[in-house]
């Protein structure tokens, strides 16, 4: 769920790092895209030669309408499962809707208990 409206390097960086994941860079692009302290497009391009990516391939896939249908069915699935920001955080398919430790140990606790019962 990148903050398109909000950020205007969100649909460049979320595109970049689908290309670079077609690589099977995904993650180590990732990671130094959140390390990074500004984006910009000098830095999407910087870190796909850093990570050793084929630089012509990265820029075709970035901009080819397979990234861009991912992102669409991201986006729509993460809808359909009432994903409305990020972090969002799901335990055994059931949304964390109290952000403390209390909460995520209640909502495994449930779920644990559940599974005990169910055996």
């Amino acid at each position: 769920m990148p903050l398109y409206k909000i950020h205007k390097m969100a649909d460049a960086s979320h595109r970049a790092a689908m290309a670079a994941g077609m690589q099977g860079k995904f993650w180590e692009y990732h990671d130094k895209l959140f390390a990074a302290k500004k984006l910009s497009n000098d830095l999407l391009d910087s870190t796909a030669k850093e990570l050793g990516l084929d630089l012509d391939k990265f820029k075709k896939d970035m901009n080819s309408n397979t990234v861009r249908q991912l992102i669409r069915k991201d986006l729509t699935d993460a809808q359909k499962a009432g994903v409305t920001g990020t972090p969002s955080v799901f335990i055994n398919g059931r949304a964390l809707t109290q952000r403390s430790v209390q909460g995520f140990q209640s909502l495994i606790d449930e779920e644990l208990a559940q599974s005990k019962e169910g055996k």
